[in-house]
């Protein structure tokens, strides 16, 4: 049996985005800036993938901007109002828990002489507002957060966040990465003052090397890329409308159910939790504090990751001893897996310096099913004791 439990790494393709996708590159293979048929087919794909997104996110076509990932989307976020709006300040706020596409680029932003706040996590994962209030500074141009962590599924308070924002000066900007988030709850920038918001293909069952940035209407944002000058000078390049198209439909097809989909990954969660600590000495790591119980502070989480630290055991070693099973998780962010250092997310949430090596992340997707995580839990059971008596040998 073949489980793969690493979907906030990648997702599986939907076969209808494929088929899709497969169509395109054979017959509508025009480029969309061409005057003739086959460009004007190609240029429809883009109007159809922009109304699509701007019906999901309930926002105009023309603040939409197609790039080439999530990345991509944060870098010229965050670059582009940064060196835009920087006769206003050049104080910059995010998070110690963001992907390396957030943290990276505000490491350059520093070298660029703009001055950076990171602000700590409680043990769940989560900021505090009251920290957000206090690092707000009339000099702050913008504020940078995860809609959702990649690595413990933990869950920002973003309509608060926005809100704060806002009431402190409404010219701060407001950037989400939800890269982890779209697709997984419901998003509505203009409702949760976000005036950036940034999404990815391959996290939602779309293909890879293909991401959307939403742009509020008169936010100033300076390109990163010159080109040609398609999408209004904003992101020059000719057009993925393979890819592009692709993502809408996918974007389409998960949110076609949407509501029902994430109840059934939130009992998988549960089920697969509840299975899981029955194992000696795990900890689930991510999970607040809720005087309503376990299963309201499950619901104040994302509904497709668990992070799971088992004492005594090496994250590698286990991983692998898993995959040798058919199963397939991750030992952290893939877009750090190849660095041999402990999870800065982790860290940041105070987790016992023996447990950081002892961490992998269970991931679940539309494709997920019970009997792949009862096959999981199982293989989890033969392969734990075993392990923890080798390691003391």
């Amino acid at each position: 049996m073949e489980v793969y439990l690493d979907n906030s790494a990648t997702t599986r393709v939907f076969p209808q985005v494929a088929e899709l996708m497969h169509e395109i590159m054979l017959d509508g293979y025009g480029n969309p800036s061409s005057l003739h048929k086959k460009g004007m087919e190609a240029e429809g794909y883009l109007r159809t993938a922009k109304e699509t997104f701007a019906k999901l996110l309930k926002v105009a076509e023309k603040e939409l901007f197609f790039t080439s990932g999530g990345t991509e989307s944060d870098n010229l976020a965050l670059i582009g109002a940064a060196m835009a709006n920087s006769r206003q300040g050049r104080h910059l706020i995010t998070t110690q828990v963001e992907h390396p596409a957030i943290l990276q680029t505000m490491k350059h932003l520093e070298e660029k002489g703009f001055q950076v706040t990171y602000l700590p996590v409680d043990r769940s994962g989560r900021i505090r507002i009251e920290d957000l209030a206090k690092s707000l500074r009339p000099d702050t141009i913008l504020v940078s957060m995860m809609h959702t962590n990649n690595e413990v599924g933990a869950v920002m308070p973003i309509a608060e966040a926005g809100a704060l924002i806002k009431r402190f000066n409404p010219r701060i900007l407001f950037h989400v990465d939800a890269v982890q988030g779209f697709g997984k709850a419901r998003i509505l920038p203009k409702r949760m003052n976000i005036d950036m918001l940034s999404v990815s293909g391959h996290k939602i069952h779309g293909p890879k090397g293909v991401g959307l940035l939403y742009v509020a209407e008169k936010t100033k944002l300076m390109p990163i890329v010159y080109g040609g000058g398609q999408q209004m000078g904003v992101r020059s390049g000719t057009e993925n409308v393979p890819g592009i198209a692709g993502m809408a439909k996918a974007a389409n097809l998960l949110y076609a159910d949407l509501e029902n989909e994430l109840e059934r990954l939130y009992e998988l969660k549960s089920y697969f939790m509840d299975g899981v600590t029955k194992i000696d000495n795990v900890v689930i790591n991510g999970i607040p504090e809720n005087p309503n119980g376990l299963e309201a502070a499950i619901r104040n989480t994302a509904p497709h990751i668990v992070s799971v630290s088992f004492a005594g055991v090496r994250s590698e070693v286990l991983l692998h001893a898993l995959e040798e099973k058919g199963i397939y998780v991750s030992a952290g962010s893939a877009c750090s897996a190849h660095k041999p250092q402990p999870s800065a997310t982790l860290r940041a949430m105070k987790v016992e310096p023996a447990l950081l090596e002892s961490t992998l992340r269970f991931s679940f997707s539309v494709f997920t099913t019970k009997e792949e995580i009862d096959y999981t839990l199982d293989a989890l059971y033969g392969t734990i004791p075993l392990l923890r008596r080798f390691t003391r040998h």
